[in-house]
């Protein structure tokens, strides 16, 4: 038996809601609210701007599910290795023995 769940959409609030809010109190826990949701879409959205903007996969041409998909964990996997470079770069000059 399937249970009837209520989602909760974690979308921005509009301005004018938030200058509705009377009461300091709840204003500042709206508001701490809102800051915790633009940072969670700010840390998801960030990779999908790199992977746009660095390796030019803005528009994507239809060539299946198996090879889009592919060539998506191609690009995640290159995006890893790119956020991490300037830790990854001083390792590559030393020796190591």
């Amino acid at each position: 038996m399937k249970r009837k769940r209520k989602l909760r959409y974690l979308i921005a609030e509009k301005p004018s809601k938030l200058k509705q809010i009377k009461n300091k109190r709840e204003l500042k826990l709206a508001k701490r609210w809102e800051h915790t949701k633009a940072s969670l879409r700010a840390k998801v959205e960030h990779p999908f701007r790199v992977i746009k903007r660095q390796f030019g996969y803005a528009k994507v041409r239809y060539r299946g599910l198996a090879k889009n998909t592919a060539q998506m964990l191609t690009l995640f996997a290159l995006l890893n290795l790119w956020l991490k470079r300037k830790a990854l770069m001083p390792a590559a000059g030393k020796v190591c023995l």
